[in-house]
């Protein structure tokens, strides 16, 4: 039954170009499988980025595989480290920042079938 099972590589995704030399890409989506009810992205933030605030419609899952930072919200920051699990639920205000000296390697997902709707500040 492989035909429901799928693989998708990272480098046959386009990436998302973001500031700094920072991108992502979202690998699993509507576009790469189809049926989906999640989706799942990966990025990399060079040092120094930091991202404008966003807020999505649904909530975000993640987890830093390497690199530090924070996770700023509109009356907190959140630290975070190889290894840290980061929940943001629907509606809150975040914006990533490396505040390494190293890429930021993060591996993100939704309960959405592609990048979910998103306001920006």
């Amino acid at each position: 039954m492989s035909g429901l099972a799928k693989k998708v590589r990272l480098e046959d995704v386009a990436k998302i170009e973001l500031p700094g030399g920072s991108w992502s890409r979202m690998v699993l989506n509507d576009k790469s499988v189809s049926g989906n009810q999640g989706s799942l992205g990966y990025s990399i933030f060079t040092p120094g980025t930091v991202l404008s605030p966003v807020a999505h419609e649904v909530e975000e899952l993640a987890i830093v595989i390497a690199g530090t930072g924070e996770l700023r919200l509109e009356e907190d920051v959140i630290h975070y480290a190889p290894g840290d699990a980061l929940f943001i639920p629907a509606g809150v205000w975040h914006a990533v920042a490396n505040t390494g000296n190293e890429d930021v390697i993060m591996v993100f997902a939704f309960p959405y079938p592609d990048y979910p709707v998103t306001e920006r500040k």
